[in-house]
This record gives structure tokens, C-alpha cells and sequence, in this order.
């Protein structure tokens, strides 16, 4: 589900970042970044993603490569739960290894779900179906890449043969526009940082270092 490193020993809680935007962002590419950065400070991190490589992980992918159909409030429910196995998973859920100490950067958590299953239904209900994982481990910082639906659609022709489900251009503007939406209704409960992803690689993750590591160095995890 991720990979880790042990090069600094845990003196206290960790800490949990949270990338987020739609697909074709480069959100996964500045996640890769930020981990190999915060290894190289010498903080103990891993880097996940969602949805998770679990069963349940495994049976969304199938439906967003639309392998089969079913009921997007099924959809809905299946990220629910795959999110609250990536939380409390006994093998290696990552709520138990943020409290021991770790940093764990997670490519995509519960502000995909507002912002993508919204979309079809009230995001109210996307929002309190997801309160148990708010609960058990909200992130230090959601960090939104943001970037237009057309330049994310042109990276994803680049990137991949297939496109999956969510991925067209009307549906990912609609999906940015509930990202803005959800951080204006959760101001006053989440960190939300807005990074331009229309900029070149390198000047984005310097935002996203900037950021993270003025929130690691305050929270003394680092």
C-alpha cells in the first residue's frame, strides 16, 4: 500500500498530508516528490494512496476502468469503507502509524470524495458518510493542485491508454467546482491549501515543500 522509511527515530505523534485534485493534476507525481524530500530530512514517512491496493481498493479500480457498472451511491459506500480500511487496517492501517510517530503523505483522502461522488449526489450526504474517517485522522494539510480540466485532459492522453469513468471534461469541471465548494463549507474544520498546478513541475513542489515543511516544523515533527 505504500512504502516507508526508518530513518529517524518517533519521539511523538506523526502527522498526516493529504494531496488532492482532479485526475490528470499531477498531484501523484508531487506526492512521489514530497516523499523522497522528507526522506531525505530524515523524517520517518510513507506514501499511499486511495483508493488502496486492499480488496475493496481493487474492486473500485475495476468500476472506474468501467469493468462493470453499478449505482454510484454503491460507489460512494465502496470508497467509504476502502477509506476506513486504509485507516484501521491491522496489517497496516495508517492510523496507528501516524500515532506512532510517522508522517504519512496519501494521495488522494476524504476531499476526493466530497469533490467526485457529489457530483451524483447531495455532497451533505458524501460529507457525513465519511465523518468516521474525519474523526479517526484528519490530515495537518488537504493540499489541492489545482489546474484546468483541459490541461489535465491533455496529461492523461500523454500519460495513459485508458480513460476511467470520471474523466471527462465536463464531469472534472464539475468536480473542481466542488472541491472550492467543500473547502468553503469545512473552513472552519480543515487546513486547505490551493496550489496552482498549471506551473512547471519543479515550482510546485517547492510550493508543496514550502508548505508542508512549515506545517511539519511547527507541529515540532521534524
Amino acid at each position: 500500500m505504500g512504502k516507508a522509511t526508518d530513518s529517524r527515530e518517533n519521539t511523538g505523534r506523526g502527522s498526516l498530508i493529504a494531496l488532492e485534485g482532479i485526475d490528470g493534476s499531477g498531484k501523484s507525481t508531487q506526492a512521489a516528490y514530497l516523499y523522497e524530500r522528507l526522506k531525505k530530512e530524515g523524517v520517518c514517512c510513507e506514501l499511499t494512496m486511495e483508493p488502496t491496493a486492499s480488496p475493496i481498493g481493487a474492486l473500485i479500480r475495476q468500476i472506474l476502468k468501467g469493468e462493470f457498472r453499478t449505482d454510484n451511491r454503491v460507489i460512494a459506500g465502496l470508497f467509504v469503507a476502502d477509506r476506513l480500511d486504509h485507516l484501521l487496517n491491522e496489517a497496516d492501517g495508517i492510523a496507528a502509524k501516524v500515532e506512532s510517530g510517522m508522517t504519512v503523505i496519501t494521495d488522494r483522502y476524504y476531499f476526493s470524495s466530497y469533490a467526485y461522488n457529489s457530483v451524483d449526489m447531495p455532497m451533505d450526504w458524501v460529507i457525513q458518510a465519511n465523518k468516521p474517517s474525519s474523526a479517526i485522522l484528519r490530515p495537518a494539510v488537504n493540499l489541492f493542485i489545482d489546474v484546468d480540466p483541459d490541461v489535465a485532459l491533455e496529461r492523461i492522453a500523454k500519460n495513459r491508454r485508458h480513460v476511467e469513468l470520471f474523466e471527462t471534461k465536463e464531469r472534472l469541471r464539475l468536480v473542481r467546482e466542488n472541491y472550492r465548494k467543500a473547502f468553503q463549507m469545512l473552513e472552519n474544520e480543515e487546513r486547505c491549501v490551493i496550489i496552482d498546478g498549471n506551473r512547471p513541475q519543479a515550482e510546485i513542489a517547492e510550493n508543496v515543500w514550502g508548505v508542508v515543511w512549515e506545517i511539519l516544523s511547527k507541529e515540532a515533527l521534524i
